[in-house]
């Protein structure tokens, strides 16, 4: 759950997007995440940190590994989008297609009575956030979309492009990311009174 919040908060993703996240999504040649499918059914990509990519690259091992297991057992299968399940029918018993973070449990689908390995859950993500919001002894209220917010206004402080960051986000108007700069403005570091350097202006003039 750790790893999931940190590329929440290092890839300004929203919850669903990391839960739906592929093993083909991740590129770590470019450090790039690729979100299919995102709101409004648009894809795009974002960042992908570097201090992740180790630990990343472990969890893939496992997940491939999961999948091999289960393909011995006679499943292997993961849910596709109607369209490209038509479009190749065989993908969802590729290992590229398997959930990056898939649930430990096999679970039958309702609709097509498939006996796949689902993603993990929301509500299991969220009640990671409170625990590790609880242990951080904050008094402000936080959730798994704070991360996201987060991620947006750091980029903020460090320069980064409002366009940039747009679509880092996926936002469709740029109105939508401009709510951040007014959260920045509120933390930029003060300005001083000049009583408060008076005396140092008097010393440097004598």
């Amino acid at each position: 759950m750790n790893l999931m919040l940190r590329l929440i908060y290092g890839g300004g993703l929203r919850l669903n997007e990391c839960l739906r996240l592929r093993v083909k999504d991740l590129d770590f040649t470019q450090n790039i995440i690729f979100v299919r499918d995102g709101k409004g059914g648009k894809d795009r990509s974002t960042l992908l940190p570097e201090q992740l990519k180790p630990i990343l690259k472990k969890q893939l091992q496992r997940v491939l590994l999961l999948h091999q297991q289960d393909m011995a057992d006679g499943f292997g299968e993961v849910w596709m989008p109607e369209a490209l399940s038509r479009k190749y029918p065989s993908a969802c018993r590729e290992s590229g297609w398997q959930f990056v973070f898939p649930s430990d449990k096999l679970s039958v689908d309702p609709r097509s009575k498939a006996t796949r390995r689902h993603h993990l859950s929301s509500s299991a993500l969220q009640k990671a956030m409170k625990k590790a919001v609880r242990a951080a002894g904050l008094n402000k209220p936080a959730s798994v979309h704070t991360l996201r917010h987060s991620f947006a206004t750091h980029l903020l402080l460090k320069g980064v492009d409002l366009r940039q960051i747009q679509d880092y986000l996926g936002h469709a108007n740029v109105e939508t990311t401009m709510i951040y700069t007014h959260v920045v403005k509120d933390m930029r570091t003060p300005g001083v009174s000049p009583l408060d350097f008076l005396d140092e202006m008097c010393e440097n003039s004598q």
